[in-house]
């Protein structure tokens, strides 16, 4: 304990070694359900089921660990969804292009992430952008968390006639659940309960067991194949020209994804600096674009950091010891299937087309809700300030993407500083983000 005490700065950052590994189950816990999210996405474009959950938990693993190992951040990793949607319908489904290209494509786009890491351009990126934003950014993702865990949990649902969200049918238990969770972890948080979402989600399993909410499936299972997509990219055909837009559209999505979890991340967890940095961005940058090549030679989609990793900062968890629990916890899902499978596997209601995560919802509001502190550090009686924060915050979770929310206050900030006089306040790579972004909607 004291070696893992000294090596991982656990007492140096106000935290215990029974805390980050609490931290590290409960972040598991709350990405838990990307390992069958994950293969059944992706089957869908032809590839084997388990050898893309075995690829999706050995990478996961690997990105994981490495974090906590070169970046000692409590920053899990993993496929991230969306990007995976993307790879799926559009460019293998809908473009007809062969799951192996596909590979390829992703492994090609980790690679020019691993080289702007070097080149120190995503590091420059993340300490151009003023405080005012990345408070906005911490918030706009505690909201986005938030809106994911009520769609989760089916308290919100989308109306198939109008096209809106709008409340669900709060007397279904599936519903009830999620409800009932967030007050025991909202209880035993206030009362300094460590484990509080862990015990929370434990609870509400018992409560849904006999109602099959969740299923029991058994304990232990052999882990499947890797081998039908290990190795299977094909770089060769990927390298083709015509394939490039998709290789930096592959590369704007995660860049973009990236960036706000850092800056989230960090900020809740006390480890950015007063000016904004971020001690070893570097090595939590190289980290995650070295997991995409690693995902996509196992044989699955671009991997990044994860947004859930907040739930396990919000139990504490300020070491890559947390990291390296839930990486180890990835691994050991490859033997425990039936059982990550009972809390990860989802809950459909008879008769509807929706999949709801009822065990999962309620951490994940409960650390939106916890994310919205940062909201104090915006200067809202500076417009130049204050509203490019709010276009990030309300952008999140209404477009339903990190990186569009992003887009909305990286754009306005230096637009509003150049025409209030004010040019001088922002750095040149703020300007040079807005020219991209703006340029990402006119031509991509």
């Amino acid at each position: 304990m004291s070696f893992l005490d000294r090596f991982f700065q656990v007492s140096a950052r106000n935290s215990s070694v029974k805390t980050e590994i609490i931290a590290g189950l409960t972040t598991f816990v709350t990405m838990a359900y990307i390992i069958f999210v994950q293969p059944t996405i992706l089957s869908a474009g032809g590839m084997d089921f388990g050898a893309v959950l075995a690829a999706t938990c050995i990478s996961s693993a690997f990105a994981s660990i490495l974090m906590g190992l070169y970046a000692n951040y409590p920053i899990a990793l993993a496929p991230a969804m969306g990007e995976n949607i993307f790879f799926t319908f559009s460019v293998i489904v809908a473009m007809q292009i062969s799951w192996q290209t596909a590979l390829g494509i992703i492994f090609i786009s980790g690679v020019l992430f691993l080289l702007l890491t070097f080149f120190n351009v995503r590091e420059l990126m993340i300490n151009a952008i003023p405080m005012s934003l990345k408070s906005g950014i911490a918030v706009g993702i505690g909201i986005f968390i938030a809106f994911i865990g009520l769609v989760y949990g089916g308290i919100i649902v989308k109306d198939p006639a109008g096209g809106v969200v709008r409340l669900g049918d709060v007397k279904s238990l599936h519903v009830l659940l999620p409800l009932i969770g967030l007050l025991i972890i909202a209880v035993l948080s206030y009362l300094r309960v460590k484990g509080a979402m862990i015990i929370g989600m434990a609870i509400i399993t018992a409560i849904a067991l006999p109602y099959g909410i969740v299923t029991f499936h058994g304990v232990v299972s052999a882990p499947p194949s890797i081998m039908p997509t290990l190795f299977q990219m094909n770089l060769l055909d990927a390298l083709s020209l015509k394939y490039l837009p998709l290789i930096l559209v592959f590369l704007f999505m995660t860049l973009f994804d990236t960036v706000g979890t850092v800056v989230g991340v960090t900020q809740q967890a006390g480890l950015m600096k007063e000016d904004g940095s971020v001690p070893k961005l570097r090595q939590i940058l190289m980290t995650d674009a070295t997991a995409t090549v690693v995902g996509a030679a196992l044989g699955t989609s671009t991997v990044v950091t994860y947004i859930e990793s907040s739930a396990g900062v919000q139990e504490g968890g300020r070491t890559g010891l947390t990291a390296i629990v839930a990486g180890v916890m990835f691994i050991l899902a490859l033997f425990f299937e039936p059982l990550a499978k009972m809390l990860g596997g989802g809950f459909r209601p008879d008769g509807s087309q929706l999949t709801f995560y009822p065990i999962i919802a309620p951490a994940l509001i409960f650390v939106g809700a916890m994310l919205m502190r940062s909201v104090t550090k915006i200067d809202f009686y500076d417009l130049t300030e204050s509203l490019p924060a709010f276009l990030v915050i309300v952008g999140m979770p209404l477009t339903y993407s990190i990186a569009d929310g992003l887009a909305f206050g990286f754009i306005s900030y230096p637009i509003l500083k150049i025409f209030t006089g004010r040019v001088k306040e922002v750095h040149w790579m703020m300007h040079a983000l807005a020219v991209i972004f703006i340029l990402r909607y006119a031509f991509l």
